[in-house]
């Protein structure tokens, strides 16, 4: 891919990319990025907070220059100059001509669900950076984009990017995947944003987006994502996650065997390498056993394989490339889908409780669950209590027990945008 983007950056050819998010950590490391890899233009840093996407412009070190208005967005484009804007939707209707990507870092659901489908109904191919979205609403946005014939991808440096691309060797290899696994550093499931804002400002985090991730909702989502790009299942809510201290201990930890059929999908807790990423392989061949031996692979069948890092923003540019020149997304969702990441009360929730925050917030945490016993159990998805600032609030009706799941008896939906494309998406989670 180097080279091809190398030859992209020599012919004055580069893939043009917009970031939403672009203020944001994550978003400022993309627009960075972008400035070192050969073969890409920033086009637009976009984002609410207008002087952290002008940061992440100055990051990505081309002139650049702030544009509200139409006019003036359509001056910066004609003068090739970045543009620093809030105003996504206005830089898609003057600008969409201009741009070949759009990255979706934000952590904001109902704004990236809108901003996304509008690129895909414009022709314009999409990096998910927001995981949530990837989880909740690949299946409608990858419609979408058939449609119109632009693609929808997976993030290739977060955990379930590099992990499809590793099971994929492991496939090409022949060996059986028995499981996918993630390794998880720390473990609170009772984390709300206040808890945790100390550490949240050490990373330079969102206190939201960190307490999604302390409380597990955020792994919870990206095996998720790759449960439903493989078939491989959980094996029970929320997974096991045994906590070990390192990553050669899964074969003592699981039982192996009794998971190889259809495989799944869990963690490790606390374990080395942090920030890593495994998958077990099975191999019975007997004379490609004796060749793994002699790899250094051990005496099998089970193997153990694993990358000691993912680099987030570092490897998006193979994701954007991936789809602007490869035209092949690194993750696509299969149907019918296998697992989704049902609410739970991370505290007693009272009748008229009001919840505006499903994914980080005070009140719930996700965990993964197979999608046959969420549909037998009237399950909600945990996305579904994602709200917009003006929007209606999702209200609890009748109590529910900390760490017990939330059901549809248990709550009134208000009608929003995410609720609505959940009722679209329907279908498209039953029929392949």
């Amino acid at each position: 891919m180097y080279r091809e983007l190398s030859s992209l950056a020599s012919q004055g050819q580069p893939i043009r990319v917009a970031v939403t998010g672009a203020g944001g950590f994550m978003g400022r490391g993309i627009c960075l990025q972008l400035g070192i890899t050969p073969g890409f233009r920033l086009i637009a840093a976009v984002d609410v907070d207008r002087p952290q996407a002008a940061e992440a412009a100055r990051l990505y070190g081309a002139p650049w220059v702030e544009a509200t208005s139409g006019a003036a967005i359509a001056q910066a484009l004609t003068q090739r100059r970045t543009i620093v804007t809030d105003d996504f939707f206005a830089l898609l209707e003057h600008g969409q001509a201009e741009i070949d990507v759009l990255v979706e870092s934000t952590n904001n659901l109902g704004f990236a669900l809108r901003a996304v489908e509008y690129a895909l109904r414009n022709g314009i191919h999409v990096v998910l950076m927001n995981a949530e979205l990837d989880c909740f609403f690949g299946p409608w946005l990858h419609q979408v984009g058939k449609e119109s014939g632009a693609l929808v991808s997976s993030d290739a440096g977060d955990q379930h990017g590099v992990l499809l691309r590793l099971l994929e060797e492991i496939q090409l290899w022949g060996l059986e995947v028995v499981m996918a696994g993630n390794i998880k550093g720390f473990l609170d499931r009772y984390a709300t944003p206040a808890s945790i804002l100390e550490e949240a400002n050490i990373r330079h985090l969102d206190p939201i987006a960190c307490a999604a991730m302390t409380d597990g909702t955020k792994l919870n989502i990206e095996m998720a994502l790759v449960a439903n790009a493989t078939g491989l299942i959980p094996s029970r809510p929320g997974m096991i996650g045994p906590r070990a201290e390192h990553v050669h201990e899964v074969f003592d930890k699981f039982d192996l065997e009794s998971l190889r059929n259809p495989g799944v999908v869990d963690y490790l807790l606390g374990a080395e390498p942090g920030g890593g990423v495994f998958a077990v392989g099975y191999c019975e061949h007997p004379v490609q056993r004796e060749y793994l031996k002699y790899y250094k692979m051990g005496e099998g069948p089970f193997y153990l394989f694993y990358r000691p890092y993912h680099l987030c923003h570092l490897e998006t540019p193979y994701a954007i490339a991936s789809v602007a020149i490869g035209k092949r997304p690194i993750l696509i969702p299969q149907r019918p889908r296998v697992a989704d990441v049902v609410a739970y009360a991370k505290c007693d929730l009272p009748a008229d409780t009001e919840i505006s925050i499903g994914l980080g917030g005070n009140h719930l945490y996700g965990l993964i669950e197979r999608q046959t016993i969420l549909r037998s159990s009237d399950l909600v998805p945990i996305c579904l209590f994602e709200q917009e600032r003006d929007e209606q609030k999702v209200r609890i009706i009748r109590p529910v027990r900390k760490d017990h799941p939330i059901t549809w008896h248990d709550v009134a939906l208000p009608e929003t945008t995410l609720v609505d494309t959940f009722r679209q998406q329907e279908p498209l989670l039953e029929n392949p």
